[in-house]
Formats: structure tokens, C-alpha cells, sequence
């Protein structure tokens, strides 16, 4: 397996562009099985959960092709309406396609999703929503198995936030008989993204940017060809890279109010910002405050940005306490970031971090995706040498992140295994 050996201490500087976000990508990639015909996404990176649900989407029966961040998806001979195993056990926003097979055939049988190692994640709001909507739901053999002539707009409330569910809800809506209202959906940038494909599909939306939804069935939809957003969990980790090593860099490419409360906390610690339409500088701090955040839903801080921000809080001038709300068990990164000499105690779902003066090369292994970009900051202000192995991981959602961090100064290199 291939890893990563940063020398630290590095000052950084230059501009770095963000790229499409995928957690927009995903459920738009499933939405395109809605309607027959080519739909074509620009600002797509190459990363390996793309890949992965570019082979779903093949096995249901699409094309796909990929070239120069362009994907081309058609569906006009999809007729499979099985998401098998042992893909779906790799990645689970498989669980995507289950809306789009439903509402276009009128059957799906996925496995149940995984791919994830922060806990728990469970399907229950996903299976609700299809039900409400008319479909028949039977569990069997580790496969979600549902059926319906044809779905029926129906009144979805979610008990609680779910960017996945409301993704799913949408999808499934916007072909079945009638007027679909989805309240308490989740309102996350990723969501106004599939929104704005579906309605360029030719879905009738009202409520787009709110947490109630309406839906008017259409007949049929079309492909479309649409730019995906940029990932503001990507930007929002450049700009730690940039804070944590006390460097001035520029963010290109990306949506500043996306990150806002990323940015408000940035600047409670210290860090002054030159914002503008499609970019972001930060510039560095003598010190660094502590500041305390807690994961919520969007508009507030994001659980995918939970890590990278407790591994600057390390360097703090005094103690933070970090609440995970979204995910408690989100704290695999914790021992790994202590191997560097942190300060870090978990207590449930609380992290206290007390700020120490400098971090250690160590030998470190990422355990998930964030956990994974946590331990590249975390390696590129320690003092010495950091191994972190197992960095499949990080592939899943940075594009050759390495050599974007060397055009901006690191010292970071990828060693195959």
C-alpha cells in the first residue's frame, strides 16, 4: 500500500484551485439514471469514490466515460437494477441509486451500504422516504429489496438531518404521480446542487435552499450537461494546510460563503482573511487561539471538516473542546494525532485538545478519509519526519493531494508499496 513521508515545517505559499465537490458529484452521478439519454459533468476530479460509482452505474448498464474532468454518463440501455456487494460494500453512497432505479423502473435490490469506518450510518430515513412514497421495502440476505408500479407523491418529514435521505427522497419524487413535500430536508450545498440538475432534468422543485421541499411529479426527464460546485470541505482543509503551517496561500476555485463558518472559526483563532468573489488568502498569526466548535448541519461547522480542525486546535494557545454531534464516533483520528506528541483526551462524543508547542514525526495510519487529511496537516507542521500509511484512503476524496501540497512548498511525497 502506498504512503506518504512529509518533512515538516515547511513554509507554504502560492495559490491553490479547488476542485468539483464530491459529495455534490455522487448523488448527481445517481440522478442521471432518472432519465435515458448522455448527461455530461464537468470540475469532475479522478478519485476513487468516482471510479467506484462510475463501476455501479456500469453494472446497472450505463456507459461511462472520463477525460480531462468530464464525465460522460448514458443510460439509454441501463436495464440491471441490482447495486451488488461487493461495490456497494466499498462505498456507500451506493446507496444513491436506490431513489433513480425505483422511480425509473419501478424496482431496485441494493446491498445494504459501507465503505465507512466513523460509525454507524444507518438507512432507516432512506427506506422511510421510499415507503411514504408508495414503495413495498423487504430486507434479504444483507439486500434492500423494493418494488412499486409506480410511486406516489406523498408528506416526508425527517426526524433528523440527513443529506443522503433528502438526496434519495428527491430522486425518487421527481417521476412519481402527484406532489411530493419533503420537510425538514437538509439544505447543505451538495443538496441546491442535485436540486439544480434535477430541475435542469426538467423536475418541477419548489423551496430549493430551505428545509421544505415540493415536488410535482413530471412524466419523463432528460439528460443534461451541468458543472459541478466546488468542494468546500476540500477548500476548508487547504486553509488549515495554510493556517496550521503559518503560511499565506490563496484558495482558488471556490465558493466562499460555502465555508463560512469554517472561516468564522479560522478567524476566532487569529487568522486574518482577504476574501473575494471566487477566492480566499489567509495570512498568519503570531498565535493561535483556542477556540471550541460543535458539528451541526449546514450553515454550521461540518463533521468532514471536525478532523482537520482539532489537529490545528493541537497547536492552540491553551485548551478547546471539540463536540461531535453528527457522527460520536468520529474520533479515530485522535490516537493517531497523539503519536505526534498532541494533547488530546476523548470523553463520549467531546475531544479535549490542549495546545502543545510544537508536533513529532512519527509513524502514523489514517483510518478514514478525513482522519486521513487531518494527518497530512498534522504532518506538515511537525518537526521531523511523518509516515502515514493506509493513504487509499485519502484517494477517495483529494486529488493527488500531494502534488498539489509540493506546488505550494511541501515536503511531501508518495512512496508506492
Amino acid at each position: 500500500m502506498d504512503k506518504f513521508i512529509i518533512n515538516g515545517g515547511k513554509n507554504l505559499s502560492g495559490k491553490i484551485p479547488v476542485n468539483g465537490a464530491k459529495n455534490a458529484i455522487l448523488p448527481v452521478m445517481a440522478a442521471s439514471l432518472l432519465a435515458k439519454g448522455k448527461s455530461i459533468l464537468h470540475n469532475v476530479p479522478y478519485l476513487n469514490d468516482i471510479k467506484m460509482m462510475s463501476h455501479v452505474l456500469r453494472v446497472i448498464g450505463a456507459k461511462v466515460d472520463y477525460d480531462d474532468k468530464t464525465l460522460e454518463i448514458d443510460t439509454t440501455n441501463c436495464s440491471f437494477f441490482e447495486a451488488p456487494y461487493e461495490l456497494v460494500s466499498k462505498m456507500r453512497a451506493s446507496i444513491y441509486v436506490l431513489g433513480p432505479l425505483l422511480a425509473r423502473f419501478g424496482q431496485a435490490k441494493v446491498s445494504f451500504p459501507g465503505g465507512c469506518a466513523i460509525g454507524t450510518r444507518p438507512v432507516d430515513l432512506h427506506l422511510m422516504a421510499m415507503e411514504t412514497l408508495g414503495a413495498k421495502i423487504e430486507i434479504e440476505h444483507g439486500y434492500i429489496l423494493a418494488s412499486c408500479k409506480k410511486l406516489k407523491g406523498n408528506e416526508i418529514t425527517f426526524k433528523k438531518n440527513s443529506v443522503g435521505a433528502t438526496a434519495n427522497a428527491l430522486m425518487a419524487s421527481v417521476l412519481a404521480r402527484g406532489v411530493t413535500i419533503i420537510k425538514n430536508a437538509a439544505i447543505e450545498p451538495e443538496i441546491t446542487s442535485l436540486i439544480d440538475f434535477l430541475i435542469k432534468m426538467g423536475a418541477q422543485i419548489e423551496g430549493k435552499g430551505t428545509k421544505n421541499l415540493t415536488i410535482t411529479g413530471v412524466p419523463k426527464l432528460k439528460p443534461v450537461e451541468m458543472t459541478m460546485i466546488p468542494d468546500r470541505i476540500e477548500a476548508g482543509t487547504f486553509l488549515v494546510a495554510g493556517a496550521i503551517t503559518q503560511s499565506k496561500i490563496t484558495i482558488t476555485q471556490c465558493v466562499p460563503e460555502h465555508i463560512k463558518s469554517p472561516i468564522d472559526n479560522l478567524k476566532k483563532t487569529g487568522f486574518r482573511f482577504e476574501i473575494k468573489k471566487n477566492e480566499i488568502t489567509i495570512y498568519p498569526t503570531k498565535i493561535i487561539k483556542p477556540v471550541n466548535i460543535t458539528t451541526l448541519p449546514y450553515p454550521d461547522f461540518p463533521t468532514d471538516l471536525q478532523a482537520q480542525f482539532m489537529t490545528l486546535m493541537t497547536l492552540a494557545n491553551g485548551q478547546s473542546i471539540i463536540e461531535e454531534t453528527i457522527f460520536p464516533d468520529r474520533f479515530m483520528h485522535v490516537a493517531e494525532l497523539n503519536r505526534l506528541d498532541a494533547d488530546i483526551q476523548i470523553e463520549k462524543n467531546t475531544a479535549t485538545v490542549t495546545g502543545v508547542k510544537k508536533l513529532s514525526g512519527a509513524q502514523v495510519m489514517a483510518t478514514d478519509l478525513r482522519a486521513s487529511a487531518a494527518l497530512v496537516l498534522a504532518g506538515l507542521a511537525a518537526s521531523g519526519e511523518t509516515t502515514i500509511s493506509r493513504i487509499y484512503h485519502i484517494d477517495r476524496g483529494y486529488e493527488r493531494v500531494e502534488k498539489r501540497l509540493q506546488d505550494l512548498g511541501a515536503d511531501i511525497k508518495r512512496i508506492q508499496g
